[in-house]
């Protein structure tokens, strides 16, 4: 037994109009930062997937009250900087990268022991890029002999600013340095290689916290307060990356996506499909809770394949299974380059996309760094997910151009980021149903 398999029957198009869950970055950041403010902090659109819910679980173990969640709304009631607990237990943070990696950064600087354990596919993942720079800050951290999970993080370091330069470009190492800053005696600089996503600054600033950027570097000063606040968590981005996909490939399809987020530090998918083609309109623009939000509406296009630029690469990095697919359905090449990045996420998105493709008679050549799709005709078939919930939601899209049903294993992960996914996709016309493997 290994799980739900998504069965999705050939063809369709998808049209209406739909609000995806809320931005998983921006729900982990909510609830970390909430907790160590001061006083009360109000989250709307909070989502309820697997790894927020260990992020909330984590700070309750350390004697935060949280409230919720109820139909998207959270109370969290903050203990400031220096009052979190001790945990009587490891944090396991699930499937989390995000979540490991930030809870790092703000864990150096406590009083405290503490302990971080992930699941299989988390405790393979690299966190030398964390550790190494917190180590430089002061921080006493252990690792596993490969610098893998879990981390052990040894209270009471007095943890002083540095100037890091990152030598790839990474939010979540950026944002792990910031909330250690955070505890830091002095001033801690963090300079990106590329820009990438800036929710944990514009966080900070919403409640109070000073923060200065200047080109690609961003700096804070140690020792201030946060102060709780309102927070609205828009729609997420890299969930709406697969109706936005689906609706471009299928013939047909018009669909509006409300209320997203469009930070312009993750709308690279938004950018790579006009590249290719597509036909997204950016409705109702406004900002909320600190996030420039917006209507997206998708049609159906002929796409084009394309040589997608590496300065998009770090703007789109969560979307590129979407955008694999996409490029199998679009006539001529699709290259990327400079995404080593895509080969040490949930799984080797570069290799479990590439065999997927495969499987389904489409042309896809992995290489180190990136990949070259074909496109041409998806003939339908069965591929496997490795447990990677974004690698199994693309696939799914993929059978709106199959020409038989497309099955996808190991698909349980899903939940992680996008619970409700398969009624939500039923709902606008994509023909899946879902059953226990063996089923």
């Amino acid at each position: 037994m290994t799980g739900l398999v998504y069965h999705v029957s050939p063809g369709g198009r998808l049209t209406g109009t739909l609000r995806v869950p809320g931005d998983k970055s921006i729900s982990h950041r909510a609830i970390m930062l909430g907790a160590v403010a001061e006083g009360e902090t109000h989250v709307t659109g909070f989502l309820e997937g697997e790894d927020c819910l260990a992020t909330m679980r984590a700070f309750r173990a350390m004697g935060v009250t949280i409230e919720g969640p109820e139909a998207g709304r959270v109370r969290i009631s903050g203990v400031g900087l220096h009052g979190l607990r001790a945990p009587a237990a490891p944090l396991d943070m699930g499937n989390s990268g995000t979540a490991m990696r930030l809870m790092a950064g703000l864990l150096a600087g406590q009083r405290f022991d503490s302990v971080l354990v992930g699941d299989a596919s988390l405790s393979r993942r690299p966190m030398r890029r964390i550790t190494e720079p917190l180590r430089r800050m002061g921080a006493h951290i252990d690792t596993s002999p490969e610098g893998t999970p879990p981390l052990h993080i040894h209270g009471g370091a007095r943890l002083h600013g540095i100037d890091y330069a990152m030598p790839m470009a990474s939010a979540q190492v950026k944002s792990c340095l910031l909330l250690a800053g955070l505890y830091a005696q002095g001033r801690t600089c963090v300079t990106e290689p590329a820009p990438t996503r800036d929710h944990t600054e514009r966080m900070l600033r919403g409640l109070g916290y000073a923060v200065e950027r200047s080109g690609l570097k961003v700096c804070l000063e140690g020792g201030g307060r946060l102060q709780g606040g309102a927070m609205d968590v828009p729609a997420d981005i890299s969930s709406a990356a697969f109706f936005l996909v689906g609706a471009s490939i299928a013939a047909g399809s018009d669909l509006v996506l409300r209320h997203v987020g469009v930070n312009p530090t993750r709308t690279g998918v938004i950018e790579i499909l006009r590249r290719m083609g597509g036909r997204i309109q950016i409705e109702h623009a406004h900002e909320a809770g600190g996030e420039p939000v917006a209507d997206l509406r998708v049609e159906a296009a002929e796409l084009q394949g394309i040589d997608i630029p590496e300065s998009l690469v770090p703007l789109a990095i969560d979307e590129f299974p979407a955008l694999f697919v996409a490029a199998a359905c679009a006539r001529g090449t699709t290259r990327l380059r400079g995404a080593a990045e895509l080969r040490v996420k949930e799984s080797d998105r570069i290799g479990v996309m590439a065999e997927g493709l495969q499987a389904l008679g489409i042309e896809a050549e992995p290489l180190p760094d990136g990949i070259v799709i074909q496109g041409g005709t998806l003939r339908g078939g069965t591929v496997h997910s490795h447990g990677d919930h974004r690698v199994a939601m693309a696939f799914a899209m993929a059978a709106l151009r199959a020409a038989e049903p497309v099955r996808i294993l190991d698909c349980d992960n899903v939940n992680t980021s996008f619970p409700g996914f398969v009624s939500m996709a039923r709902a606008v016309g994509l023909g899946i149903q879902e059953e226990p493997d063996g089923g």
